[in-house]
């Protein structure tokens, strides 16, 4: 009998290499296969950057010039592609969590999306919709400040346009409009250079 091998199901001496079995006994399945069914199952849970994809495919020991073939198949036929991702990020997470463009390209940027392809999908964001959209955050948010003087309201509604992403000049000019219309003297309360 030779090193490493073992009696086939016939009784004879089989040269069985190991490195080509798993663990049950199986032969390995094709990294192409692997590649494809890892990315298809992500895509069919939510979309993806072709940057996310290639970061699970990375993490499952998939070899690079597989992964780099499965992925350049997949964006030549349409299933990733990440200018429709972002714009699509986009106009979800503004309409869905108020965030204004520079949290949207920050959270793009996370995802792998290229900087070219941000700067297009966030662009598309009207500047007044953007505007609109924090007045109607601090309209929301205004009642539940009510009690407080004036320069801590500003502050808290300030400080959560800014989680958002909103620009101080925005943040502040915005503000200062909800409570001057609720009656609040406004001269006194902070300024932000405006940065818009």
């Amino acid at each position: 009998m030779t090193s490493g091998g073992r009696l086939g199901p016939g009784g004879d001496h089989a040269e069985v290499d190991r490195a080509e079995v798993d663990r049950a006994g199986r032969p390995p399945a094709d990294p192409v296969a692997v590649a494809r069914e890892i990315c298809l199952r992500l895509l069919s849970a939510s979309p993806r950057t072709r940057a996310q994809l290639a970061e699970a495919l990375r993490r499952k020991n998939v070899p690079e010039e597989v992964a780099e073939q499965v992925l350049g198949r997949f964006t030549d036929v349409g299933l990733i592609d990440d200018a429709a991702f972002a714009q699509a990020w986009v106009q979800s997470r503004h309409a869905g969590r108020g965030l204004a463009r520079r949290a949207l390209a920050a959270e793009l940027r996370q995802r792998g999306v290229a900087d070219d392809t941000v700067k297009e999908a966030v662009a598309e964001l009207d500047p007044e919709q953007e505007e609109r959209t924090a007045r109607e955050l601090v309209d929301r948010r205004l009642r539940g400040t009510r009690g407080l003087d004036p320069v801590r309201r500003t502050r808290r509604l300030v400080g959560m346009l800014a989680r958002k992403g909103y620009s101080p000049g925005l943040a502040y000019r915005v503000v200062k409009d909800a409570l001057a219309a609720e009656g609040a003297v406004v001269d006194d309360l902070p300024e932000a250079a405006p940065d818009d």
